[in-house]
């Protein structure tokens, strides 16, 4: 039986084959503990982890077959004779077809894994992206494992040609046009949002910061909407390539359309409304604003709602078609207004002076700086009050910082009206008790 499977067996054959397969395994384990090393180090220092999670899942790979092309020429040197030489070979190669197969499902794996944990989860990423990718990753893996079935079936002899002349036919055209896609909803998450922020770019006299919040929001609904439409068309051009007439169902969908829209006038009024506030720049993302009697911070906006967090940190949704009035306090810039009392019997004038030199020297200090556009001053005095006189103080911040410029502001003032002898007055009352004829009767009573 060893007799038919193998020729004229020497010493050297032996030798020579345990030589090649120990010098392969040689190099794989080389590749596994020293190359890889080296890679990695070279790897810590780029910015971005894609290469070190393509070099990971070809690692194990790579060191396989340096294995297999051992043990191929290992077999090469070994008188077989034709028929096992024959389907030695073919064995080696249905398991390095599987290997590649493998490999490719790694690295798309690593690769889609890589982007969405890192390059998405960093942006904060809106849209289909996310999903999309997620969903890509099950159907590659469905996909590797038919391809995998048939490869071991076309290796076996067995040809369904029924299925592989179905692929032959359609399947590379509906891979073509998922892939497409794919590649159409990434460009459109990255793009969109740097094409939309370099727009914006362009106009004068806006801020900087001002154009990061409007191209974060534009970005949000234009990804969204883009890449929901992009999905729709992928699905009817897969629907036509497999035979099935998309009239009816662009017809029912019509029609559903239609009565979706009588019955749901509400969500056709948030949806005009939001498109509104998109346009128009009322608000954008990272502004405070009270909107629907809610005062918060808008962390997301679309064409349907706008999610408010107050200051209590409770997330508000609310219908953009049920806002009337909406407040912005943070577009463009922000402002410090503030009131405060001193005693009847302050030198206004000098008050009004200090107040003036500690705004200075809050605008003037390097960590206050960056958030003051004009030094908070005192302007007028704004009331006479039942217990002191009132100043207005104003002065203009950056967005979202008046509050805490204001908050160190009355820090300092007191400090200040402390050092100056400036009373701040608390409410008191003044109590007559009449008029007396006894000269030694005390007049008005204060207290």
């Amino acid at each position: 039986m060893f007799d038919k499977l193998v020729g004229e067996l020497t010493l050297p054959h032996i030798l020579t084959s345990l030589l090649i397969l120990a010098a392969f395994a040689g190099i794989a384990w080389l590749f596994r503990i020293f190359l890889l090393r080296v890679v990695r180090r070279l790897t810590q220092q780029t910015s971005t982890g894609l290469d070190d999670a393509i070099f990971s899942a070809l690692g194990k790979p790579i060191v396989a077959i340096v294995v297999l092309t051992g043990v191929y020429l290992a077999g090469l040197v070994m008188p077989l004779e034709p028929i096992p030489r024959l389907y030695f070979s073919r064995g080696l190669a249905l398991i390095l077809s599987l290997l590649s197969i493998y490999a490719g499902v790694a690295l798309l794996n690593a690769i889609i894994r890589w982007y969405v944990h890192e390059v998405l989860a960093e942006r904060k990423e809106a849209g289909l992206s996310s999903r999309l990718l997620q969903f890509c990753r099950a159907v590659i893996i469905m996909v590797a494992l038919l391809a995998g079935v048939l490869t071991v079936l076309q290796f076996a002899g067995i040809r369904p040609a029924l299925l592989t002349g179905w692929i032959s036919e359609h399947g590379w055209r509906i891979t073509f046009i998922i892939l497409l896609t794919m590649g159409v909803i990434i460009a459109i998450g990255e793009f969109a949002p740097r094409l939309v922020v370099s727009t914006l770019s362009r106009r004068a006299g806006e801020p900087e910061e001002e154009v990061s919040k409007r191209g974060a929001t534009l970005s949000r609904v234009l990804v969204g909407t883009g890449q929901v439409a992009v999905l729709f068309l992928t699905i009817f051009m897969v629907l036509s390539e497999l035979k099935l007439d998309v009239t009816p169902i662009l017809a029912g969908v019509g029609i559903a359309g239609l009565a979706i829209g009588f019955g749901a006038q509400s969500l056709v009024k948030d949806l005009v409304a939001g498109l509104f506030i998109i346009l128009e720049n009322q608000y954008r993302v990272g502004d405070m604003v009270r909107i629907a009697d809610v005062l918060g911070l808008v962390e997301d906006i679309n064409l349907r709602r706008t999610v408010l967090r107050d200051l209590d940190g409770a997330v508000h949704t609310v219908p953009n078609g049920e806002i009337r009035v909406a407040s912005n306090l943070t577009k463009e810039y922000a402002r410090v207004n503030l009131n405060i009392s001193v005693a009847y019997d302050t030198d206004l004038e000098r008050a009004m002076a200090v107040i003036n030199r500690v705004g200075k020297e809050l605008a003037n200090d390097p960590k206050w700086a960056p958030a003051i556009l004009t030094p908070p001053h005192a302007l007028y005095v704004d009331n006479l009050g039942d217990s002191g006189v009132e100043i207005k103080i104003m002065g203009n911040t950056r967005p979202t910082r008046q509050w805490d410029v204001t908050g160190e502001l009355r820090l300092r003032l007191k400090k200040a009206f402390d050092e100056e002898g400036i009373e701040i007055p608390w409410p008191h009352t003044k109590v007559y008790f009449g008029n007396s004829s006894d000269s030694g009767q005390q007049g008005p009573t204060a207290r």
